[in-house]
């Protein structure tokens, strides 16, 4: 009885590591940072095409918006590919005992 007891635990503990590992690759923080930073970037950089004489005067000249949303999403694109190119390792596989 303890043998199957002892079976159905590591079963339900190697259950709860799938379940872990795949949580953590859904919240990894490369997805969020680049979500965002391409979001921001596209809505920065929209603004700064056409941008008001105003806020170039304020800016001494400098389309800030502009370069300021090209860098957002510079940032949010190689966050983005890291999380491509090189994704979360897979828990280790522990042997069973048995």
């Amino acid at each position: 009885m303890s043998e199957h007891s002892e079976h159905d635990v590591q079963r339900e503990v190697t259950d709860l590591q799938a379940k872990s590992a795949t949580a953590a690759r859904i919240f990894d923080l490369r997805r969020i940072i680049g979500g965002l930073f391409v979001l921001y970037g596209v809505i920065v950089t929209i603004a700064g095409i056409n941008p008001s004489d105003a806020t170039l005067d304020k800016a001494e000249g400098v389309n800030i918006n502009l370069w300021t949303g090209l860098a957002m999403l510079a940032l949010g694109i190689f966050f983005l590919t890291w999380l491509k190119l090189r994704p979360m390792a897979p828990p280790p596989e522990e042997s069973d005992p048995e």
